[in-house]
């Protein structure tokens, strides 16, 4: 089968975050890519410069789809504390893999930053807003997220749910 003349960064993007995700950066290269996608490992190359500028982009594009999740869900999810519960059930979240890739650079962890004051903001709209809406968010988004990457190393300790409950 012939190689595609173009494809474009989104779907390259997709075989660089599973190749993060499946086997680390330390294995990932132009060749790889290259021959997950279908285009020469010198196409990669002169679109990318380096295997390192390469994940940056990927990484930046998994923030924006991220950030832009967020957006969506808050136009679904009423404004109210159940609402908040609703919000996290429609959001994708960060593998494990993009978040520790993520605070090595500026821009990725800007990025991240970013993606995190979107989703506490929309939080703590549905918790009433002001000072207390902002620190129940925090602890939401902290659980929240604590609770992602512990279910993927095997295990639920608790219920969202419940703690939810339990804030005022």
């Amino acid at each position: 089968m012939a190689r595609p003349r173009t494809l474009d960064d989104p779907s390259i993007f997709v075989h660089v975050l599973e190749s993060l995700s499946t086997t680390g950066e330390k294995t990932l290269s132009f060749g790889k890519i290259a021959a997950l996608c279908g285009l020469a490992p010198a196409t990669l190359a002169q679109r990318y410069g380096s295997v390192d500028a390469m994940i940056r982009a990927a990484l930046l594009f998994e923030w924006k789809r991220l950030s832009s999740a967020v957006e969506a869900a808050e136009a679904d999810a009423r404004v109210s504390p159940k609402g908040a519960q609703a919000l996290l059930k429609h959001l994708p979240t960060p593998s494990p893999h993009v978040m520790a890739l993520s605070i090595r650079d500026d821009m990725t962890t800007a990025a991240a930053t970013e993606w995190r004051t979107k989703v506490e903001t929309a939080l703590a709209s549905r918790r009433g807003g002001g000072s207390k809406g902002k620190e129940a968010a925090a602890l939401i988004f902290a659980a929240w997220q604590g609770r992602q990457i512990w279910d993927s190393a095997g295990g639920k300790s608790f219920r969202l749910t419940d703690m939810l409950k339990a804030l005022p």
